[in-house]
């Protein structure tokens, strides 16, 4: 009983610092700063702006005008946060630099496909992600902020980009023997914890649009799989590889790649009907994992770069993914609401010491690939409003906001 008044308690005097007001002011904040760096179009070495390949000059070396209208992964993660802000506010503004950024791509990806010479690689050419499809986060998280644009323009490009992608994923990507999804470098058929955002947010969205079960079946089998290739079950955390030749994990408990292992499970989760086999396992899983990280949160509600490392900084997109992880999962049931402190502190955190007045979002690491040394974790750079994290500070404000609600019931 004692314990039970003890959670009531502190429910309470965090529900008291931050009501839903400025709660949801907060987010419309980050969201606002987003919309207004944002700018569709190209630049060249000059400054100049081009609004459209057909304002670009022959042979004109361009960029994006804005890291905003990238085709990359964390475009999609953005763009599926703009998309639920907007259902959650009604303000359609949101919705619309979801549907403007997908728009954009497909009004002018051909010209740079067209242009494009195998001079650098597909990565860092303008919209060569969105051609290619050569790894998972190529297409994998913009696919599935696609799906959700689909629900009102079944437009026949995405269609076919949808079909192309599923093509992908089920026949073209590498996997283990197990059907397990994995990468072909730095080394051969090597798995990271990231590539399950990259596949399982599409795969059960991808279930729900074409109403075929095998997809559902195989995000199931990733979940399951990444957790017995890299939990560690002596720490609670999961690593941030493994290498199939060596049958080795790499050195980190790397926070962001703990996060992208939450957030798939929970896209996976609201999708699956009641009773699915595996579905239980899933959230299983889910709630075997936020308890390991309950373990790691630090005085101030936050969680570092390197989870297990107290000397590692406090980093912003693993702070919130897992903040927007155990909101989701207490208001759905998957978890018992006594960890609802845990998301709350999170939040206050976050609140506190990495959003500024202004909207801006402090401290997110820059975008990291594996490595053997530990040090190269601890020197990852982080930087305000990177991609990486914006849109899942936005998420976790929302799940927050239904959080309280869902404790002020009587």
């Amino acid at each position: 009983m004692a314990t039970l008044v003890a959670f009531l308690s502190t429910t309470q005097v965090f529900a008291q610092q931050s009501n839903e007001a400025s709660d949801i002011a907060v987010v419309h904040k980050i969201a606002d700063f987003i919309l207004s760096e944002n700018k569709l179009g190209f630049v060249d070495e000059q400054g100049n702006y081009y609004a459209s390949y057909k304002d670009i000059p022959k042979d004109k070396e361009v960029s994006f005008a804005s890291k905003y209208g990238e085709w990359h992964y964390t475009n999609g993660v953005i763009n599926l946060a703009m998309m639920h802000l907007a259902e959650h506010t009604g303000d359609k503004k949101y919705y619309n630099y979801a549907k403007n950024h997908i728009a954009h791509g497909f009004d002018n990806y051909e010209f740079f496909q067209n242009r494009f010479k195998n001079d650098r690689p597909h990565h860092r050419y303008p919209l060569g992600q969105l051609w290619t499809m050569l790894e998972l986060d190529d297409f994998g998280a913009i696919s599935a902020s696609m799906l959700e644009l689909m629900k009102e323009d079944d437009n026949p490009r995405y269609k076919q980009y949808i079909e192309n992608g599923t093509e992908r994923i089920t026949y073209g990507q590498d996997r283990l023997f197990d059907k397990t999804l994995v990468r072909t470098f730095p080394q051969e058929m090597t798995l990271w914890a990231d590539d399950l955002y990259m596949s399982v947010p599409f795969l059960s969205r991808l279930a729900v649009y074409t109403g075929e079960n095998k997809y559902f079946d195989d995000a199931i089998n990733q979940v399951l799989n990444f957790d017995k290739y890299l939990w560690n079950e002596h720490n609670g955390l999961y690593f941030h590889c493994y290498y199939s030749d060596t049958e080795e994990n790499g050195v980190a408990h790397w926070g962001r790649s703990n996060g992208w292992l939450v957030l798939s499970q929970i896209h996976l989760l609201e999708r699956l009907p009641d009773g699915y086999p595996g579905k239980e396992k899933v959230k299983k899983n889910l709630e075997k994992q936020l308890i390991g990280l309950s373990r790691y949160q630090d005085q101030d509600g936050l969680w570092r770069q390197l989870l297990d490392k107290n000397d590692s900084y406090q980093e912003t997109s693993a702070s919130a993914m897992f903040v927007q992880g155990f909101a989701k999962a207490i208001t759905e049931g998957w978890i018992d609401k006594r960890f609802a402190s845990v998301a709350l502190r999170g939040w206050e955190g976050l609140r506190k010491i990495m959003i500024t007045e202004d909207g801006q979002v402090k401290d997110i690491c820059v975008g990291t690939g594996i490595s053997d040394d530990l040090i190269f974790y601890y020197n990852r750079a982080a930087r305000p409003n990177e991609k990486h994290g914006v849109g899942s500070v936005i998420d976790a404000g929302i799940e927050v906001i239904k959080l309280k609600a869902y404790l002020a019931k009587p």
